[in-house]
C-alpha cells in the first residue's frame, strides 16, 4: 500500500517515542527532510504526497542508526542553535537548548558593551555560542577559540555558512593554558567548558558517551578543571569591566561561584536554564 509523506513521518514518530526518545516529533521531522532533501517549508508542503520505495528504505536505515544510539543530528550532519543553523560533525558536541542561556547572556553583554565590543567563545566546539553572540549583537567582533582541529574545522564552516567572515575569526587556542598576548583586551569571554567528572563518563547515555567526543566531555576527577584554569589563566586576557561567562553542569554552579571568586571577580551571578537548573555563572573583572 502506498505511503504518504504523513504516514510515514507519523510511523517515524511513534518509533522513536516507543523507544524513548525525547524529541521524537522533531527528531522524524529532521531524518524525514534529509532523506528526503527537503527544506522543512517543502516537507510540510507534500505532506499528502506518496513517498518512493527508495525513500521508505532509506529513512528505514536512518532511523536504524538512530535506534542504535547514534544521535540524529551526526546523523544529517547539522543542528539549530539560536536560530542558526550549524554544520555539525563528531568531533564537536551537539549544540543543546540549555546553553542558549550562555548565548543570552554573551549577546546582553556584548551589546552593553557597545561599539566594536570583542568577545571570545572558548572551548567553542560547533561556534554555536560565539556565533548566536555575533548574530545578535551585530557591533561586536568574535573569535572562537578551540584546541580540537576537527572542531575547528566546523566553526570555519559554520562562520562561512551563516556569512559572518567579516566580524568572526577562529584560533587554535588550548584554554588550559595562559593566552599570548594577541588573545588580550576581551569585554566577554563566554565558555561552555568540559564538565563532566572523569568516573561519571561510562554512566552517560549512549548517544553522549559513544558518540560525542570525549575531549569536549571529560573536565577531571571532579568535573571543575577547567574552571579553575580559565578562571586564573585568562581573567588578564579581560579588559577592566570585562565578564567571564560560564555554563556549568547540574549542581556545580555553587563550586564555579566560589572559583570565581578565589580569583577577584566581582558582581557574581548565576542564571537558571528553563528547567530551572542553575546553567550559568558569571563574574567581572573591576580590578
Amino acid at each position: 500500500m502506498a505511503t504518504t509523506y504523513n504516514n510515514l513521518f507519523l510511523d517515524t514518530r511513534a518509533r522513536l517515542k516507543r523507544a524513548g526518545v525525547e524529541g521524537a516529533q522533531l527528531e522524524a521531522r529532521e531524518i524525514l527532510c534529509f532523506a528526503a532533501d527537503k527544506t522543512r517549508e517543502q516537507f510540510y508542503r507534500d505532506m499528502s504526497l506518496y513517498v518512493s520505495a527508495e525513500l521508505e528504505r532509506r529513512v528505514e536505515e536512518l532511523v536504524r542508526r538512530r535506534l542504535d544510539g547514534e544521535p540524529v543530528a551526526y546523523i544529517i550532519g547539522e543542528w539549530e542553535f539560536y536560530g542558526l543553523p550549524l554544520d555539525i560533525s563528531r568531533d564537536v558536541l551537539i549544540p543543546r537548548l540549555d546553553t542558549e542561556v550562555l548565548a543570552e547572556r554573551g549577546i546582553l553583554k556584548a551589546r552593553d558593551s557597545g561599539e566594536e565590543a570583542r568577545v571570545l567563545d572558548l572551548c567553542a566546539g560547533s561556534g554555536c555560542v560565539g556565533l548566536a553572540v555575533a548574530a545578535n549583537a551585530p557591533e561586536c567582533r568574535v573569535v572562537l577559540g578551540e584546541l580540537s582541529e576537527g572542531a575547528l574545522r566546523v566553526c570555519k564552516q559554520n562562520v562561512r555558512r551563516n556569512e559572518l567572515n567579516a566580524r568572526v575569526t577562529c584560533l587554535s587556542v588550548d584554554a588550559m593554558e595562559a593566552p599570548n598576548s594577541q588573545l588580550w583586551d576581551f569585554d566577554v569571554i563566554v565558555c561552555n567548558p568540559p564538565y563532566i567528572p572523569t568516573g561519571e563518563i561510562s554512566g552517560l547515555d549512549i548517544s553522549v558517551r559513544d558518540y560525542e567526543p570525549r575531549m569536549a566531555l571529560d573536565g577531571g576527577e571532579d568535573g571543575l578543571n577547567y574552571y579553575r584554569a580559565v578562571a586564573a589563566k585568562w581573567k588578564p586576557a579581560l579588559r577592566l569591566g570585562g565578564c567571564l561567562i560560564f555554563e556549568v553542569g547540574a549542581g556545580q554552579a555553587a563550586d564555579v561561584e566560589k572559583i570565581l571568586a578565589q580569583n577577584g571577580y566581582e558582581g557574581i551571578q548565576t542564571t537558571a536554564d528553563t528547567q530551572g537548573i542553575w546553567r550559568v555563572v558569571e563574574g567581572t573583572v573591576n580590578r
